[in-house]
């Protein structure tokens, strides 16, 4: 079983939310795949906060327990955060597997290579399931279980949030509660003074834009970019007085 290696501490405050747009999101998901899934964490998914997405608290970024941590293959250096799977257990390859058991996971965590069992090593297709989640499709003494994976829509109650750290001379944006494909490929920003600029990813969901931003005391928009080329925009969300360590909900596929 895999541990989660990484963890960030993110101040929310409540945000506002403005014009928003969303375009081209007709998300439909993958094929089904094979490939095995074990658990890590108690039963409270203790173990499985913070993790190498950045979505910090699971539950207070909206998470819960269904969550996941990817092995290398599947995690795709931390561009498949956020992304929705449906898992179901095979049981012509376990005895543990539950009848019907069927669950959604969102990629929230990182298998790494070396875990227990090597489960996580390359070429493998790996799970690590939060123990709840993992008990919705499998009775827990299984351990380690072959699985049947397929991605699926993300389905989010309300819009995507942004929440912005740094300083004036660099901001980290941290992009959470993503609907539609889930894993945002590509941020923008936009100031009430300056035209779409792209933000770089630094890690997981965490997309940074540096130098002199100029940012502060500009009104700013986002665009983001999922892995199947939909777009959504949301427009105004911060306003002109707007400070770091606050978060805001704008639009979502």
């Amino acid at each position: 079983m895999a541990m989660g290696w990484s963890s960030v501490i993110v101040v929310i405050i409540v945000g506002v939310m403005a014009g928003v747009e969303a375009k081209g999101s007709r998300f439909t998901g993958s094929d089904w795949g094979r490939a095995h899934a074990t658990y890590y964490g108690g039963a409270d998914a203790s173990g499985t906060q913070g993790g190498a997405c950045g979505f910090g608290n699971l539950y207070s970024s909206g998470y819960g327990t269904s969550t996941a941590a990817l092995s290398s293959s599947l995690f795709n250096s931390g561009l498949s955060c956020g992304a929705c799977y449906e898992l179901t257990c095979d049981p012509s390859g376990s005895q543990y597997c539950l009848p019907g058991g069927s669950a959604i996971i969102t990629v929230t965590n990182f298998c790494p290579t070396g875990s227990n069992g090597g489960w996580c090593n390359p070429p493998r297709q790996h799970f690590d399931l939060a123990q709840p989640v993992f008990s919705k499709i499998a009775r827990t003494v299984g351990g380690v279980i072959p699985i049947n994976y397929r991605r699926v829509s993300c389905l989010k109650s309300g819009g995507m949030r942004f929440t912005v750290n740094g300083n004036p001379y660099f901001l980290l944006v941290l992009v959470t509660n993503v609907g539609g494909a889930g894993d945002v490929q590509q941020l923008y920003i936009k100031g009430s003074s300056t035209a779409w600029l792209p933000l770089k990813r630094n890690w997981g969901q965490m997309w940074q834009f540096t130098g002199n931003s100029g940012m502060h005391g500009q009104a700013i928009s986002f665009k983001a970019v999922t892995s199947d080329g939909a777009e959504a925009i949301s427009n105004n969300v911060a306003s002109s007085n707007w400070g770091f360590g606050q978060t805001f909900e704008g639009s979502n596929f």
